[in-house]
């Protein structure tokens, strides 16, 4: 278990990593977001999570990321295939029907892990879960219905959220424990 919150460490600190050597060099690593329906956008699927418009972009991501990070890794098996298909799901969704801009942010997989812990809570209705998603939904409720609100703020990816949303919820039904056992007792 350890383990697993060591990565949570080793998530945040390739965050900041990657923001100190973009703010350090004269590159802009930022080109290298998600850019939707280019070729070389695709890159940016795995790639975004890690970069950061600003200082303030870093920090506001951080946060929340430890935090639900935290929960998932407390209370599933599977949480990094969780993360990796949200992180996949969410970034493929943008790359197919995002604005057509540079989206850089770890806050898409914020938005997914939000979604994801809410919508396993829905679906098990189990103490711990149920007690997770109530968590998630108090403290990040606000924030998830005026994240995907298009123009709330001009340079933030409404659409980025929405995407990480919709990943999350999805991932949240087919990772529930509900539907592995349909899907085993289907078997």
């Amino acid at each position: 278990m350890k383990k697993q919150y060591y990565a949570i460490g080793l998530i945040v600190a390739a965050m900041w990593l990657v923001f100190a050597v973009n703010w350090i060099l004269p590159i802009d690593l930022r080109r290298l977001g998600l850019y939707p329906r280019s070729p070389s956008g695709i890159f940016g699927i795995p790639l975004m999570p890690f970069l950061h418009a600003n200082f303030d972009h870093l920090l506001g991501n951080t946060i929340p990321l430890i935090v639900l990070l935290f929960l998932l890794v407390s209370s599933r098996e599977d949480s990094w295939l969780v993360v990796g298909c949200i992180v996949v799901v969410s970034g493929a969704l943008l790359w197919v029907f995002g604005r057509s801009a540079v989206h850089v942010g770890a806050s898409g997989l914020t938005f997914g892990l939000c979604s994801f812990l809410i919508t396993v809570g829905a679906r098990e209705r189990r103490l711990i879960p149920v007690g997770i998603a109530i968590l998630v939904g108090l403290i990040y409720g606000g924030t998830l219905l005026i994240g995907v609100i298009p123009g709330w703020q001009s340079d933030v990816s409404w659409d980025g959220h929405l995407c990480g949303l919709i990943a999350g919820g999805f991932a949240g039904i087919w990772f529930s424990k509900s539907n592995q056992r349909y899907l085993k007792d289907r078997g």
